[in-house]
């Protein structure tokens, strides 16, 4: 983290591992009813996840695996990561 930059909590708008995958499920279904093809989708995460892991305190042991996998991945890597957090998150 750069110095001077406070970190998001993630407490503050997710309580649960459970509550964080509804959210994000919600936020899946909306982007499909506005007509965003998956891979427009799946794109908006890993930017998501780029973003989370360089701000993002983490709070869970299911934040602190997501980020030690995201911090250790390659590029390519993160494409499929996050792929499969989709996957996840769109059973809901």
């Amino acid at each position: 983290m750069e110095q001077g930059t406070t970190c998001l909590n993630g407490g503050d708008f997710v309580k649960d591992w459970d509550q964080w995958k509804k959210t994000v499920n919600e936020a899946i279904k909306t982007a499909r009813k506005v007509g965003m093809p998956d891979k427009i989708i799946e794109i908006a995460a890993v930017k998501v996840g780029d973003f989370l892991s360089k701000r993002l305190c983490v709070e869970s042991k299911e934040e602190a695996l997501i980020k030690e996998l995201w911090n250790v991945a390659t590029p390519d890597e993160r494409k499929t990561l996050g792929k499969l957090l989709f996957k996840i998150m769109d059973k809901g």
